[in-house]
C-alpha cells in the first residue's frame, strides 16, 4: 500500500529508443547526479518492462486480476495507451511494482527512494491522476528525432532492445506518432505548472553514460 505522504519522482520523457531505460537503470545504480539529489537512492519504475513482465508470466498478482492481464495483453499487442479510465488499473500495477521492490534485496530503501518515473504518464489526463500518487519534481526530456531514433534501435545504443518484438519499422512509426501526439505535450503541461525541466539532445551515439555525465555536469543550486 502506498503510504499517504507523496513520494518524490523524476519523469523520464523521450520517444522510442531515445534511452529512458537504460538511463533509469543507471540511476538506480549511481543515483540521480541533479543537484539536491545526488545523495539520494533511486528506483526505476519502468512502465512498459512491467507490463511486458506482467503478461509474461501471465500469473495475478499484487491487485493484477486475470482480466487486467486480458486487457493488458491487447494493450501491448496493439500499441496503444491506458486512458484516463484505466489509470486505477495503472496506479495498481505502480503498487505491485513498490510492494514487490519492498521484499528484494536491492540495497535500496523503496520507501525512502527517489522514484524515476518511465513510460508513466504518458499523456496529460494521466499526468494530473499521478499527481495524486507521487510528486514530480523533475522532468528529464531527452530530445530525440525520428532518424536518430531509428539508427539508435538498430544499432541498440541503449543494450535494452534485445527480445523486444515491438521494434519493427511499423511498430516504431506507430509508437513515434503516438509519441507526438500525445506524450511530447507533457513537457508544456509541466513546463506550465514550474516543474523543474533538463533538456538533453540525444543523438544516434548518445550513451546512457555520456547523458549521466552531462547532467553530473550541472550546477548546484
Amino acid at each position: 500500500m502506498i503510504e499517504d505522504r507523496k513520494r518524490k519522482a523524476v519523469l523520464l520523457l523521450g520517444p522510442t529508443g531515445a534511452g529512458k531505460t537504460p538511463l533509469g537503470d543507471l540511476f538506480e545504480e549511481r543515483g540521480l547526479p541533479l543537484p539536491g539529489y545526488r545523495e539520494r537512492s533511486c528506483l526505476h519504475f519502468d512502465f512498459g518492462a512491467n507490463l511486458r513482465r506482467l503478461v509474461e508470466r501471465d500469473v495475478p498478482e499484487g491487485g493484477i486480476t486475470r482480466d487486467d492481464l486480458d486487457f493488458l495483453r491487447r494493450v501491448l499487442e496493439d500499441g496503444v495507451l491506458l486512458e484516463d479510465e484505466h489509470f486505477p488499473l495503472a496506479r495498481r500495477i505502480f503498487e505491485a511494482f513498490l510492494a514487490r521492490r519492498r521484499t528484494e534485496a536491492t540495497g535500496n530503501d523503496a520507501d525512502e527512494s527517489l522514484i524515476i518515473l518511465n513510460g508513466l504518464p504518458r499523456h496529460v489526463g494521466q499526468a494530473e491522476a499521478v499527481d495524486a500518487i507521487v510528486e514530480v519534481v523533475a522532468v528529464i526530456f531527452l530530445r530525440c528525432d525520428e532518424s536518430s531514433v531509428a539508427a539508435r534501435i538498430v544499432d541498440n545504443v541503449g543494450g535494452d532492445r534485445l527480445g523486444r518484438t515491438d521494434d519493427d519499422l511499423a511498430a516504431v512509426r506507430r509508437k513515434l506518432h503516438i509519441y507526438n501526439e500525445r506524450t511530447a505535450p507533457l513537457v508544456s503541461h509541466y513546463n506550465a505548472i514550474g516543474t523543474v525541466i533538463v533538456t538533453l539532445d540525444v543523438d544516434p551515439q548518445t550513451s546512457p553514460k555520456d547523458v549521466w555525465e552531462r547532467l553530473a555536469s550541472v550546477e548546484g543550486e
